[in-house]
């Protein structure tokens, strides 16, 4: 069975890139990773990639474009604040069998790639609690009112920087068809925090994969991993969900700006700079914000996500 990893990046997200290959190789040495160009900007960030952790570019550049394009002709271009996050859906057509997506905002800390096992009885794994948010960044009422999906599928919604799935389980048709279904019905979606491709895959995944499973229902319980989250305990280098006893998998800076200050600063600034080969990052904080501000709007971030859970 070939199994891999894929990421989307671009030189814009290089230090972020690099955190989470830190993160990724420091446990694991051996499982191939592929990067699909979120643009045109993405060749210094490649090199770094495949020279310290042997990333390879995605071969079918070609495939990446016309997906691109088929979506600006479905919905427009000003449609999505970041149209070129559905690039990530080329996953379904490369080199790997079973594969993960996860974003570069994230650093993780086990061996990752074995979450795969769980594609032994399902088709599409996630890892987080979106769904206790209910549907916001997702779905609008609507989608109930019309019986679009009902209550206990909305149960299923995740949050798409982590997910893992099998090779052509959709198709390109199908992704085409999703996007046209969508683009038919705005109404159906909550784009309101300027969410891009998650509401859409969202709506494709409830529609197309029925065998679904979110790991954080996995028995006995499974730990947190978004950032704004205050209460996760640091343990050499790792970070320790104490509701559950558990180390995290993974820490997903989700809608938070990674910079001095910002939750978990120290665990991504440790990864980012693991590697001694590749200079220090070098990201200052905000110079239009005083320090007490920037602390001020990273709670408001956290109270609004603890509120949006109770």
């Amino acid at each position: 069975m070939n199994r891999g990893i894929y990421i989307i990046a671009n030189d814009k997200v290089t230090d972020h890139a690099i955190a989470l290959l830190n993160s990724i190789r420091l446990y694991d040495q051996e499982t191939p990773i592929v990067m699909i160009p979120y643009d045109d900007n993405y060749h210094n960030i490649a090199k770094i990639l495949n020279e310290y952790y042997q990333v390879e570019i995605y071969e079918d550049l070609e495939f990446i474009d016309r997906l691109s394009r088929k979506l600006h002709e479905s919905f427009g271009g000003k449609f999505f604040a970041r149209p070129n996050q559905f690039r990530k859906q080329a996953c379904w057509f490369g080199p790997f069998d079973e594969f993960l997506y996860i974003d570069t905002d994230i650093v993780v800390f086990e061996k990752i790639i074995d979450n795969l096992s769980y594609l032994k009885t399902v088709d599409f794994i996630c890892c987080d609690y979106q769904y206790l948010g209910g549907i916001q960044n997702v779905f609008n009422s609507k989608i109930l009112e019309e019986k679009i999906f009902t209550e206990n599928q909305l149960q299923d919604i995740f949050n798409g920087g982590f997910w893992g799935s099998k090779k052509n389980l959709i198709s390109e048709q199908d992704l085409y068809e999703t996007f046209a279904e969508c683009a038919a019905h705005p109404e159906y979606f909550d784009f309101s925090q300027k969410t891009s491709d998650q509401p859409i895959i969202n709506y494709m995944l409830l529609k197309r994969i029925p065998r679904r499973f979110n790991i954080v229902r996995r028995e006995g319980k499974a730990p947190g991993n978004w950032a704004g989250t205050p209460n996760f305990q640091t343990q050499k280098h790792i970070l320790f969900d104490p509701a559950v006893n558990q180390p995290l998998q993974y820490l997903h800076w989700a809608g938070i700006r990674i910079q001095p200050d910002c939750p978990y600063w120290e665990i991504w600034e440790y990864y980012r700079n693991f590697n001694p080969a590749l200079p220090p990052a070098d990201i200052p904080a905000p110079v239009n914000k005083n320090q007490l501000e920037i602390k001020l709007d990273n709670l408001k971030k956290q109270l609004r996500q603890l509120k949006a859970n109770l």
